[in-house]
C-alpha cells in the first residue's frame, strides 16, 4: 500500500477509534528509528517492531465484535486447496470445479517481499462481492459473507487467510527446512495496535497465531504444489 492509501485508511479509522499519534506517525513512515525484534514461538518467527525512541514494542489485540474492519476492508481473499473443498461444500457445490467457476477469480499480482524483492503470485480468490472482477483486486471491498452484526456467516469454515489478520507471513529455507516468518500488516485499518514495554501482554496471541500461521503456510505451499497457484521471485 502507498503512504497515501495508509493515511486515508487512518483518517477513516480515527472517525470511530482513538489512534496513538506515535503509531500513526510510524505507519506513515515518519518514525524510522525502529528495530526488528524477532521472537520464535513454536514453529514461527514473529518479527516485532521496537521503537527505539519510545523504548516500546508495537503489540496488538483484537477488538471484535466492536471492530470488523479486517472483513470490511480486505484487499483479496486467496484460497488454499483445503478452502476450495471446505467452502465449496458449505455453499452446496457438488464439485470444487463448479465452486471455482462461480464463486472465485484467478488473479496475478506482485508485492514486495520481506527482503525488498518483488514477489509475483497467482491465486484463486473468493469473490468478496458477487460481481467482483479482476479490476477490483487489491481494493477495499466489504465481504458479502458478513452478517448484520459484522460476524462471518461462513465461520468457522471461512478462508484460512482470514484467520491470519493482522499478520502477513512467508517461508524461508533454514538449513534445508522451511521456517515460517510473520510480521504485522500496517494498513491503517486496524485499531488494535498499541505500545508496550515488553512482549508479555501478547504472549497468548503469539501462541495462538503460531499454529494458525504455520498451518496456513503449509496449506498455501501445498496449494501451489497441487497447481492451484504459483509464486515467483524477482
Amino acid at each position: 500500500m502507498s503512504q497515501k492509501e495508509i493515511e486515508e485508511s487512518l483518517d477513516l479509522l480515527q472517525k470511530d477509534w482513538d489512534v496513538d499519534p506515535v503509531l500513526r506517525n510510524f505507519m506513515l513512515g515518519k518514525i524510522t528509528d525502529v528495530s526488528d525484534r524477532p521472537i520464535k514461538v513454536k514453529d514461527v518467527v514473529f518479527h516485532v517492531p521496537y521503537l527505539n525512541s519510545e523504548k516500546k514494542f508495537i503489540l496488538w489485540k483484537c477488538f471484535w465484535p466492536d471492530c470488523h474492519n479486517c472483513c470490511d476492508r480486505q484487499g483479496r481473499l486467496p484460497l488454499t486447496s483445503d478452502d476450495l473443498i471446505t467452502i465449496g461444500k458449505g455453499l452446496k457445490y457438488q464439485k470444487p470445479s463448479e465452486f471455482i467457476k462461480n464463486e472465485t477469480l484467478t488473479v496475478t499480482y506482485s508485492e514486495p517481499g520481506p527482503s525488498g524483492q518483488m514477489t509475483t503470485m497467482t491465486t484463486i480468490n473468493l469473490k468478496r462481492k458477487t460481481d467482483e472482477t479482476e479490476a477490483d483486486d487489491g481494493t477495499h471491498i466489504s465481504c458479502r459473507f458478513l452478517n448484520e452484526e459484522g460476524g462471518c456467516s461462513m465461520h468457522p469454515d471461512r478462508p484460512g487467510v482470514c484467520y491470519l489478520y493482522p499478520f502477513s507471513s512467508w517461508l524461508e529455507n533454514e538449513k534445508g527446512k522451511p521456517r515460517v516468518h510473520a510480521t504485522y500488516q500496517f494498513t491503517g485499518d486496524c485499531p488494535g495496535f498499541y505500545l508496550a514495554e515488553d512482549l508479555e501482554p501478547m504472549k497468548e496471541e503469539f501462541k495462538e497465531y503460531s499454529k494458525i500461521i504455520y498451518d496456513y503456510n503449509m496449506a498455501s505451499n501445498r496449494t501451489n504444489r497441487e497447481g492451484f497457484g504459483s509464486v515467483s521471485f524477482g
